[in-house]
């Protein structure tokens, strides 16, 4: 049984297609606070917490990507959200992408932002399982401290460092290692890319160390019908490092699914 997910509903159902934002680790909702503000004015926008983050229940253990797709399928049930634009930035990418392997006709487009579609390698899933162990241990400061330019780049405004470092450090251990522990045993999506029937949009910065730019490019290249955007002066989270540059790659997107 799926948890019952904190979330944010703004806006007004119109003749526009909802837009449905999944977050990345290991942060919350708030992440894409630009663009519900900036979308939820024509279109409703549903921005949950991903269990064991945000406000949502922790559950110890070990989140699958199917577990956060199963939950965001719940919650859309929920609210009587029967069709949708889906987007997602890193792991939210690739529960994006699971969503789309277990409910397609639901979604009327796809947004990949900064993930990437291969299944993790054995040294990334020994990498994952000491990272869970390491924030069990530790707690989420000394991590957050040391990742926050990567997440950002160096040259990032300062509140919008401040921002994803509060949310990294509010971040319960436990749900941060549940979900690493299941992403380490996530499937390789590549195939499915080459299946989907709707428009995608494939979003990166130019300066992700973590989802490099060859990353969004195979996935590009996969699908049979997507846009490339590369963000410039942007790390792992151009959504917040240059929102109008990421906002107007996804308006003109979400133009297209309207029309």
């Amino acid at each position: 049984m799926s948890p019952f997910l904190a979330y944010e509903d703004k806006g007004t159902e119109t003749s526009s297609v909802p837009l449905v934002l999944v977050h990345g680790h290991p942060f919350d909702h708030t992440m894409w606070t630009p663009q519900i503000e900036a979308f939820s004015t024509a279109r409703r926008v549903v921005a949950p917490d991903l269990r064991g983050y945000g406000s949502s229940p922790v559950v110890p253990g070990i989140t699958r990507l199917a577990d956060f797709a199963g939950d965001i399928e719940a919650l859309l049930d929920d609210l009587k959200v029967e069709a949708f634009v889906l987007a997602g930035l890193s792991m939210g990418g690739q529960i994006a992408m699971e969503c789309y392997a277990r409910f397609p006709g639901r979604i009327r487009g796809l947004v990949l932002a900064d993930t990437f579609a291969a299944a993790e390698s054995a040294q990334g899933r020994r990498a994952r399982g000491a990272m869970a162990d390491r924030l069990l241990r530790e707690g989420m400061r000394s991590y957050a401290d040391e990742v926050l330019e990567k997440m950002v780049a160096p040259y990032a405004d300062a509140e919008v460092k401040a921002h994803v470092h509060r949310m990294m450090t509010a971040t319960p251990p436990e749900g941060a290692a549940a979900a690493l522990r299941g992403r380490a045993e996530r499937p390789d999506y590549r195939d499915l890319l080459t299946r989907v029937t709707v428009p995608a949009l494939v979003v990166v910065g130019e300066d992700d160390a973590f989802t490099p730019v060859r990353d969004a490019e195979a996935m590009h290249a996969a699908l049979p019908d997507s846009t490339l955007r590369v963000i410039a002066r942007a790390a792992h989270m151009p959504n917040l490092e240059r929102p109008a540059e990421f906002d107007a790659a996804l308006e003109a997107f979400l133009t297209r699914i309207d029309g």
